[in-house]
């Protein structure tokens, strides 16, 4: 009421710049309050979008821990599998006396070897495919005049992928090219 009565008391020029002055200064407390705004909406923003990359990084998380817990167990059984492979193969199949244990033996490493392949577990065998250094490991390398060179001859140990991650790889022998031997004094002759 104060500031009426002195507006009241005031000249018509005095009038209009007290009146420019509080519209300046409101124009100001706007222009204030409309950048307090804007960052208040960008941090706004920000936080959005942090906790959305917090909760899709939490869902990749909780996807990875449910594809791999299962990894050590896998790893643990891959002993086993490997124990009834050896046997199958040192075993006489034409023996009669061990056929009824070799049958058997099969069946429990076909078993295996499906369950495993339920939990996504797939066995690598790699014969005489190429070397692929991501899933083989090579033991030694042989010259082979019928195997294309660099391709797998021999695995000494099959390896096993778990959901498309490299578990174990195939310890394998790879192909290499003959080398060429000097021409003999008889034949340059």
């Amino acid at each position: 009421m104060a500031d009426e009565q002195n507006l009241d008391n005031q000249t018509p020029e005095e009038n209009e710049t007290a009146q420019a002055e509080v519209t300046e200064d409101l124009a100001g407390r706007v222009h204030s309050l409309e950048e307090q705004l804007a960052a208040a909406q960008d941090q706004s923003l920000r936080v959005a979008a942090e906790l959305q990359n917090i909760r899709r990084r939490a869902e990749q998380d909780i996807e990875k821990a449910h594809k791999f817990a299962l990894e050590k167990f896998a790893g643990d059984l891959l002993a086993v599998a490997d124990s009834l492979e050896r046997g199958l193969e040192l075993s006489n199949p034409d023996d009669e006396a061990v056929k009824p244990m070799r049958e058997g033996v099969e069946l429990t490493f076909k078993l295996l070897l499906d369950t495993l392949a339920r939990h996504q577990l797939v066995q690598l065998d790699p014969q005489g495919e190429p070397f692929n250094p991501e899933h083989h490991q090579a033991m030694a390398m042989e010259e082979s005049t019928h195997a294309e060179p660099g391709s797998v001859l021999k695995v000494f140990q099959k390896g096993y992928l778990l959901n498309g991650r490299l578990l174990r790889p195939a310890m394998v022998v790879v192909s290499k090219a003959p080398a060429e031997t000097p021409p003999s004094i008889d034949e340059k002759a």
